[in-house]
Order: structure tokens, then C-alpha cells, then sequence
């Protein structure tokens, strides 16, 4: 008797809406990554690097400051960057600045 491997594949819709949004707080060290057009970054006590998803508060994207961020971690987004997971920015607080 063969064995039968059946793969579907689900529409794009139903994929998407499997994607687990996953809501973290983390604090770090913003950065300023050079990279392609640039990115900005968030880099924890542990050296763990996010990229901060485009259009978060300006006050927020200085160089240097310390901050304590909540937001989702995306998994349905790509960058040009790719220097860690993509963190959409939901609120903060700024923990000193330089």
C-alpha cells in the first residue's frame, strides 16, 4: 500500500489571517542603521536588534535615546534592511535621551 502526501494550499487571505500577532515591550538603545535608504533601530540590553516599522513618532527616532517600547512584532513584513525582527511601535516611553 503507497503512502499519499496531500498538501493544500490555503488562499493568501487565509494565511495572512493565521500570521500570530505577537505584542511585545522591550527596552533598548535607538539606533540609526545606514543601510540601503536607512533604518531605524531598536537595540536591546541584550543585544537583540529591531527594526522599527516606518512611521513611527518622530520623538521617538533620535539616535542614542533609551526608551521602552511596546508594540507588535510583524511577521508579515519584509524590509530592505533585515537587521531583525520588524516591531510596529504602539506607545513608548522615553527612558533618557542624549
Amino acid at each position: 500500500m503507497g503512502v499519499s502526501n496531500h498538501y493544500s494550499l490555503l488562499p493568501l487571505s487565509t494565511q495572512h489571517s493565521a500570521l500570530k500577532i505577537m505584542s511585545i515591550t522591550v527596552t533598548g538603545t535607538i539606533e540609526r542603521r545606514d543601510i540601503g535608504m536607512g533604518a531605524w533601530a531598536l537595540v536591546t540590553n541584550e543585544g537583540v536588534t529591531y527594526e522599527i516599522l516606518k512611521g513611527a513618532d518622530k520623538s521617538l527616532l533620535k539616535a542614542g535615546q533609551q526608551a521602552k517600547v511596546t508594540g507588535q512584532l510583524r511577521e508579515d513584513i519584509m524590509t530592505m534592511a533585515m537587521i531583525g525582527p520588524v516591531l510596529e511601535v504602539k506607545s513608548f516611553d522615553v527612558i533618557n535621551s542624549d
